[in-house]
C-alpha cells in the first residue's frame, strides 16, 4: 500500500449556513459542489483548499457535541499553511475571530497560532 496524499478532511457542523459562510467567505475556500441529501436532511459541501486538499463540510440534524481541546485524545487540529501569519491574524481578528498569540515552533522555528471555527473546532495557521 502506498498513500500519496491527504485527499480531504470531513467536518460536521452544527449550523450549516454559518459554517458555510465561515469556510467560503471568511477563509476563502472555493466551492466544488454543494449537495442536499433529503433522505438524511443533510448538506455536503465540497471545498477546495489550495491545490491538493479538500474539506467536506457536513450538516446533520442534532449532531452530538465533541471535545474540541487541541490537547484532547483524537484528532488534534486542522492546520492551514499561510504566507504571512501576521497579516492572516490581522485579517481573522478583523472578522471578529478570536486568535491565540503567535508562537514559534521549537523544532522548525516557524510561526503558528490557533483559532476556532464556528463550532469551536481548533484550526491552526502555520507560516510557510
Amino acid at each position: 500500500m502506498k498513500v500519496t496524499k491527504i485527499h480531504h478532511v470531513a467536518i460536521i457542523c452544527s449550523n450549516y449556513e454559518r459554517s458555510k459562510k465561515f469556510y467560503v467567505e471568511t477563509l476563502g475556500f472555493t466551492i466544488i459542489q454543494e449537495t442536499y441529501r433529503s433522505w438524511r436532511d443533510s448538506y455536503k459541501l465540497d471545498l477546495q483548499v489550495g491545490e491538493n486538499c479538500q474539506i467536506e463540510l457536513f450538516s446533520f440534524p442534532h449532531p452530538p457535541q465533541r471535545v474540541n481541546s487541541p490537547e484532547a485524545c483524537g484528532l488534534r487540529h486542522l492546520a492551514f499553511e499561510v504566507e504571512n501569519i501576521e497579516e492572516t491574524v490581522l485579517y481573522l481578528k478583523s472578522q471578529n475571530i478570536s486568535v491565540e498569540n503567535i508562537r514559534i515552533d521549537e523544532i522548525t522555528d516557524k510561526k503558528f497560532t490557533f483559532f476556532p471555527d464556528p463550532d469551536g473546532l481548533p484550526l491552526e495557521i502555520y507560516e510557510k
